[in-house]
C-alpha cells in the first residue's frame, strides 16, 4: 500500500533566506530612474576627469557621434546574440553573419540605394542565421563548431563573390566595393547649434551634458535611430509579449516548454534567423554609415565584441546597449589623440579604486587586491606618461573588453539551456 503525499508548490523565490535574497535581487532590477541616475553619475565622473586633464574631447559632440558610429555595429551583433541565446542557441557565428551583411549590403546599396542595401544586407545575415539554425537545431551539431564554420565560410564566400562581381565594377576590386551612398541624417535646427555652443563653454557637467545631447541631435543617421528602436522593440517583444515568453522558455527549459505545447523548434529557428538579420544590419551600418564602402575584413572582430557586450549586459537589452556604448566610446576615444587615451587611463584608475572599495566591503579580498594594484599602476602611468604607445591605443578597445568581462563575471546569469542540445520528444 502506498500513500500519496501532497507537497505545496514551491514559490519562485524558494524558501528560507536564500529564497528571500533571490526575491530581493529581483525587486532591485534596474529601472529607468535608476539607469538615468547611473548615467548621470558616470557623466559626472567623466566631467571631473575632463577638468583635471584638460582634454575636452571626452564629451565633445564629435566624440559622441564617433561613439554612436562605432557602438551601433557592436550593439546589433550583441542584440542578435541576445535573441539567439535567449532561445537556447549559442551564436558564435555572429562575426560571419556581419560579414555577409557587409557584402550584400554593399552589393545592393551601390546599385539601388542605402535602404535597398539595408534590406538585402539584413537578408544576407538572416541567411547565415538560417544556416546556423539548420545545423544546430535541425541536425544537433555543436553550436560552437557550427558558429566557427560559418565565420570561415562567410569570409571565403564574400571573397569569391567580390572577385566575381566587384572586380568587374567601376571603382571596385577583389577586396572592396564601389562607393555606397549613405542614408539620410537628422539634425534638429536650433537645438543642435545651441547645445554645441553650450558645450564649447567648458562649464563643469553642464557643458558635458550639452556635448552629449548635441551628439544625438546633430547629423544622427537614420540607421542609428533604427538601431535604437530595435533595442527598445526587442525588450518589448521578448519581455512583454506571449511570443517572447515562449521564446525565452526555450532557452531556459525546452523540455518543460514542449510539455506546455510550445513548438520549440519553430521558436529556435525564428530566434536564430532574427539573430542573423540583426548581425547583418550591423554589417550594413559599417558599410553605409561608418565608411561608405565595403572592404574585406571590415568587421574587425566586432561580432565577437558584440558577444562580449551581450555577456556584460547579462543577456538584457539595456545592459548590452550600455556595453556596446562603452566599447564604442573607448574605440572612438582611441582614434582621436594620445592625450584622450591618457585621460581614459585616469578614468579607469578612478573606477578601479571604487571597485576595490566595493569588493572590500563585500569581503571579496582577491578582487579588491587585484583592482587596487591595477588602479595604482594606472595612476602611476597617468602621472608619469606624456604619451601613449600606438600599440596600446589600437589595443585599448580589446583590453577594455577583457577588463569588463573579468569584472562583470560575478553577476552573470545566462539562459540555463543555452548551448544545450535538444531533440523533439526528449522529455517523454
Amino acid at each position: 500500500m502506498t500513500t500519496a503525499v501532497k507537497t505545496a508548490p514551491r514559490t519562485p523565490g524558494g524558501g528560507g533566506p536564500a529564497g528571500a535574497t533571490r526575491l530581493a535581487r529581483t525587486a532591485r532590477r534596474l529601472t529607468l530612474g535608476r539607469a538615468l541616475l547611473i548615467a548621470a553619475g558616470g557623466l559626472l565622473l567623466v566631467s571631473l576627469v575632463r577638468v583635471i586633464t584638460g582634454v575636452d574631447d571626452l564629451t565633445s559632440p564629435g566624440q559622441v557621434a564617433g561613439t554612436l558610429a562605432l557602438a551601433v555595429p557592436i550593439g546589433m551583433a550583441a542584440l542578435g546574440g541576445l535573441w539567439s541565446e535567449r532561445a537556447g542557441v549559442v551564436n558564435i557565428g555572429l562575426e560571419g553573419m556581419m560579414i555577409l551583411g557587409t557584402w550584400f549590403g554593399a552589393w545592393a546599396g551601390y546599385q539601388w540605394g542605402p535602404w535597398v542595401g539595408l534590406l538585402v544586407g539584413v537578408l544576407g545575415g538572416a541567411l547565415g542565421g538560417l544556416l546556423h539554425a539548420v545545423i544546430t537545431v535541425g541536425f544537433g551539431v555543436d553550436h560552437i563548431v557550427s558558429g566557427v564554420a560559418i565565420n570561415i565560410l562567410a569570409a571565403g564566400v564574400t571573397r569569391y563573390l567580390s572577385t566575381l562581381i566587384f572586380d568587374e565594377a567601376e571603382g571596385g576590386s577583389a577586396t572592396q566595393s564601389p562607393t555606397v551612398d549613405a542614408p539620410a541624417t537628422i539634425t534638429v535646427p536650433g537645438l543642435s547649434d545651441g547645445l554645441a555652443s553650450l558645450a564649447d563653454r567648458g562649464w563643469f557637467f553642464v557643458s558635458d551634458l550639452a556635448g552629449v545631447l548635441a551628439g544625438f541631435v546633430t547629423g544622427l543617421s537614420t540607421f542609428t535611430l533604427l538601431a535604437i528602436l530595435l533595442v527598445v522593440g526587442s525588450y518589448l517583444v521578448l519581455w512583454r509579449t506571449s511570443f517572447g515568453l515562449r521564446l525565452r522558455s526555450c532557452g531556459e527549459n525546452p523540455i518543460a516548454a514542449e510539455s506546455l505545447g510550445v513548438n520549440v523548434y519553430r521558436y529556435k529557428y525564428a530566434a536564430v534567423i532574427i539573430s542573423g538579420g540583426l548581425a547583418g544590419l550591423g554589417g550594413v551600418f559599417l558599410v553605409e554609415v561608418a565608411s561608405n564602402i565595403y572592404r574585406e575584413g571590415q568587421t574587425g572582430g566586432r561580432g565577437f565584441i558584440g558577444l562580449a557586450a551581450m555577456i556584460f549586459g547579462n543577456w538584457r537589452p539595456g545592459g548590452l546597449a550600455a556595453g556596446a556604448g562603452l566599447f564604442g566610446y573607448v574605440d572612438s576615444l582611441s582614434l582621436r589623440s594620445g592625450s584622450s587615451v591618457l585621460a581614459l587611463v585616469l578614468l579607469v584608475a578612478i573606477l578601479l579604486v571604487g571597485l576595490a572599495a566595493w569588493s572590500a566591503w563585500r569581503r571579496r579580498w582577491i578582487s579588491a587586491a587585484v583592482s587596487a594594484v591595477v588602479a595604482v599602476a594606472a595612476f602611476y602611468w597617468w602621472l608619469a606618461g606624456d604619451e601613449v604607445p600606438s600599440q596600446f591605443v589600437s589595443f585599448a578597445p580589446h583590453l577594455t573588453t577583457l577588463l569588463v568581462l573579468a569584472l562583470a563575471s560575478q553577476r552573470l546569469r545566462p539562459p540555463k539551456a543555452a548551448g544545450a542540445s535538444y531533440r523533439k520528444g526528449q522529455g517523454k
